[in-house]
């Protein structure tokens, strides 16, 4: 019994998310916005896309790393905190859910750029080639891969591969790849491939509600030398920068030869939230690292939470809050937001939203928020103005 001596008594689950939501008013954040690392000895967390096209739920599909840029693992209802317009959730009156997207059907896309100029011939683009391979074989069913090499055409790359699910598909269009390029434009490369990344899919794929795309990423293969391109790197950069949708960029740097461009790679990962491998004349080590990726990208999580906004077609914002590891004190937080508008009434819309009214049933009272009498304490105002809900307190 409570009182006892020489009983320790652990916080509550109520008591940890409270003091993680306090943090998110007062406290600055280890990531709070844009692209960027984690601090060292911290970590961080990225909000990819708010999908409320299944209104009054919202699905909030974001990207979680450590120091090391790899993803935390084994995220559950405890180390998330979640506000709306400066309310915070109580969590025990379960209005929201996180689960990790590799047990989910969502599909994610990746556009593989292989530098096939002849500088590049023997092993390290066979290696290149490859770890390409090996990506693809990783991946899951409903994951969607298209393939850029860099080559001696009117727009400097080949279209090798659309967007396809197919591994057996992807891997024959791999191997007709030849490395005879006498000119690498590898900035206008990595350009169309974030184009690429915005197209709607084509040939075999055919998206549903149930294999909706939820994140895109580059993943090169060069020594980043650039040789004609008509993007510099600076207007690749500003690109990637004035993105809405964060599209990452993984870059395996190799060459037998020079290490003299390898910086080119390592700006544009480390500008789009990607990460920059630094491989060497050791192309033995590409295919642990595609596995790596391929990790990364299975490892993102969804926070499903119903909201009680109603319905008025505007804008709204709200905060995401993970404490890692549980019970530590350490936490980050990203804004984003959503708007309250009404689904339209097709069937496969209505059945996933029933679906969803079973798993996060209405509240009675229409209030999923902590009150000042529950939490007896005045740490988490009951509300914030919106425009501090970006950026923390100065």
């Amino acid at each position: 019994m409570g009182g006892e001596r020489g009983t320790i008594h652990q916080p509550s689950f109520r008591s940890r998310v409270i003091a993680v939501l306090s943090g998110l008013f007062l406290a600055g954040p280890v990531f709070a916005g844009g692209l960027g690392l984690a601090s060292p000895g911290g970590y961080g967390l990225k909000i990819y896309r708010a999908d409320y096209s299944l209104y009054p739920f919202v699905q909030v599909y974001f990207r979680t790393f450590d120091h090391k840029q790899q993803p935390l693992v084994n995220l559950n209802v405890l180390n998330i905190g979640l506000m709306v317009k400066g309310r915070a959730y109580d969590p025990m009156k379960r209005q929201y859910e996180i689960q990790s997207i590799r047990q989910r059907q969502e599909a994610t896309r990746t556009v593989l750029v292989l530098d096939a100029s002849k500088s590049m011939r023997g092993q390290p683009f066979e290696a290149a080639v490859r770890a390409a391979g090996r990506f693809i074989d990783s991946k899951r069913p409903q994951d969607e891969v298209a393939i850029l090499s860099i080559r001696d055409r009117k727009e400097g790359y080949d279209l090798v591969s659309q967007f396809e699910r197919d591994p057996g598909a992807l891997g024959l269009r791999l191997l007709d790849v030849v490395a005879d390029g006498q000119k690498t434009r590898l900035y206008d490369s990595i350009g169309a491939a974030m184009q690429l990344c915005g197209m709607a899919a084509q040939g075999s794929i055919s998206p549903t509600s149930s294999n909706y795309i939820v994140s895109c990423s580059i993943v090169v293969f060069s020594d980043g030398l650039d040789d004609g391109s008509a993007l510099s790197r600076e207007e690749l950069n500003a690109r990637i920068t004035s993105l809405t949708l964060p599209i990452p960029i993984y870059s395996l740097a190799y060459s037998r030869t020079s290490n003299a461009y390898f910086k080119n790679l390592e700006s544009l990962s480390k500008n789009s939230f990607g990460i920059y491998y630094l491989v060497g004349e050791t192309v033995a080590r590409m295919q642990p690292i595609v596995e790596e990726i391929q990790n990364i990208l299975q490892s993102d999580y969804v926070v499903t939470f119903r909201s009680y906004v109603p319905v008025d077609g505007e804008a709204h914002a709200f905060k995401l809050g993970v404490e890692y590891p549980t019970g530590s004190g350490k936490f980050t937080y990203e804004g984003a937001s959503f708007e309250a508008i009404e689904p339209p009434p097709m069937p496969a819309i209505q059945q996933q939203i029933e679906r969803l009214s079973h798993s996060i049933p209405a509240l009675a009272d229409d209030n999923p928020y902590f009150s000042q009498a529950a939490t007896g304490q005045r740490s988490v105002p009951s509300v914030v103005p919106e425009s501090e809900l970006i950026a923390p307190r100065k």
